[in-house]
């Protein structure tokens, strides 16, 4: 399980930017993974499931300003996606391997 994202030679806990970004009033459940960047090597993308799917979802610097005082700034998030659930294993746990192949190609 890959749970860290390497950006410019520092990394980037996953977890840790999930759990800061599970903490925002509309957002129910987060997972986070690398995505390839030109510069960076890998930046963020931000995937989230909203807590009222009828209202309208949070933009990326609503987020990023949210976070931007729970995590260094550099682990913000390049890009945020909504879906209506994320992908689960038996345990419970987020498949990120399946995010990558659905985001797969995207590229920040």
């Amino acid at each position: 399980a890959k749970d860290v994202i390497k950006s410019g030679g520092e990394w980037i806990s996953s977890v840790d930017l999930e759990n800061a970004a599970m903490s925002h009033p509309a957002v129910a459940h987060a997972a986070v993974i690398g995505l390839p960047h030109a510069k960076w090597l890998e930046r963020p993308l931000l995937i989230c499931v909203l807590k009222d799917k009828s209202a309208a979802p949070p933009d990326l610097a609503q987020l990023n300003g949210f976070l931007s005082a729970k995590v260094p700034k550099w682990w913000l998030p390049d890009g945020v996606e909504f879906v209506d659930s994320l992908p689960l294993g038996p345990t419970g746990k987020i498949q990120k391997t399946k995010l990558r192949e659905l985001f797969a190609g995207r590229t920040f």
